[in-house]
């Protein structure tokens, strides 16, 4: 999608500073993915003491059985 922006230039400035950006359309897309990151993090926080988990789960040994597909 293409729209133009107005965007506070010491804000920007900063941003670079944090970041491996090297174009603002590099650093707005980082800045996009971190906020829904950051979001759906947060979302999830919301369900703490709402899961019910089985009285004999067992959450170190679901741990140790994980396996990732990289």
């Amino acid at each position: 999608m293409r729209t133009n922006v107005v965007l506070n230039d010491e804000l920007v400035a900063k941003a670079f500073q944090l970041t491996e950006a090297r174009t603002k359309r590099e650093l707005l897309h980082i800045a996009l993915t971190e906020l829904v990151r950051i979001r759906r993090k947060h979302n999830l926080a919301d369900l703490a003491g709402r899961v019910l988990l089985r009285d004999d789960f067992d959450h170190k040994e679901a741990r140790s059985v994980r396996t990732y597909d990289r």
